[in-house]
């Protein structure tokens, strides 16, 4: 039979999915033909492509959670895909951050996609043909993350989490991991300043821009289709090719 990426007759929950990175995997899931519930703890502020449905859940809460994978497998009669998108993290110095901001972090960037994991994993175990979650991760799991110091170390937990779901649930349910570099979204001001500062960081990275939303969404439904049927405790890279190295600017060198 052939191999397609017609995401027909598949459910798929996306946390965090009605703005940001979460929004682009909603329209490239819902484009691919799955049905898509997005999750959040409030309404959405703007509608939600056409098609999707929320729900209104706070995925640091274990009984919301339960409710939810629950409440979609009822509604829904099964879940296939799980995208533990929900994470984020202000600007705090290591050595000003409270005790209770640093735990605040890890438990929406590593504890919740855990707590989200395990109840999906419940439904997708009970499924003739299993299911699929994927954690999105961040380049500053695997760099140094100043400013956002727990949340790069929350973000590494998580990639780590990933290869060991994907070991302990297998041969049923997959997990992986998307590490994504800089991305466009209506937040970026936060990070990368005005349209200069966003250009600028633009024209550090390979392939000369930063990433949108839908190619973060793209990734999601080739992972989810069979084309990726053996891809597992995988966390793949997509940062267009990453950024130039600081030291090739600062090194006083002749090139020949």
């Amino acid at each position: 039979m052939p191999l397609s990426l017609d995401l027909t007759g598949r459910v798929a929950l996306v946390t965090g999915g009605a703005r940001g990175v979460g929004r682009g995997v909603t329209a490239r899931l819902l484009a691919a033909g799955a049905t898509v519930v997005s999750c959040g703890r409030t309404a959405p502020e703007t509608p939600l492509p056409a098609g999707a449905e929320h729900r209104t859940a706070d995925v640091r809460a274990p009984e919301q959670v339960r409710e939810l994978i629950e409440g979609i497998a009822a509604d829904h009669g099964r879940l296939d895909l799980v995208v533990n998108n929900a994470g984020g993290a202000p600007y705090a110095l290591a050595a000003e951050a409270s005790p209770r901001f640093s735990a605040a972090i890890v438990g929406l960037n590593l504890l919740a996609p855990l707590t989200v994991a395990q109840e999906a994993n419940g439904v997708m175990q009970r499924q003739i043909d299993g299911g699929h979650i994927i954690n999105i991760s961040s380049e500053s799991a695997r760099r140094a993350s100043p400013g956002t110091a727990v949340y790069g170390a929350a973000k590494a937990g998580l990639e780590n989490l990933t290869r060991t779901l994907a070991v302990e649930w297998a041969p049923k349910v997959r997990v992986n991991a998307i590490t994504v570099g800089p991305v466009r979204t209506e937040q970026s001001h936060l990070h990368y300043g005005d349209e200069a500062g966003v250009a600028a960081v633009a024209r550090t990275i390979a392939l000369g821009r930063l990433a949108e939303p839908d190619d973060v969404g793209d990734l999601c439904v080739l992972l989810a289709s069979p084309f990726a049927s053996y891809v597992n405790g995988s966390a793949i890279l997509l940062d267009g090719g990453g950024t130039r190295p600081a030291f090739l600017d600062a090194a006083n060198a002749e090139h020949l």
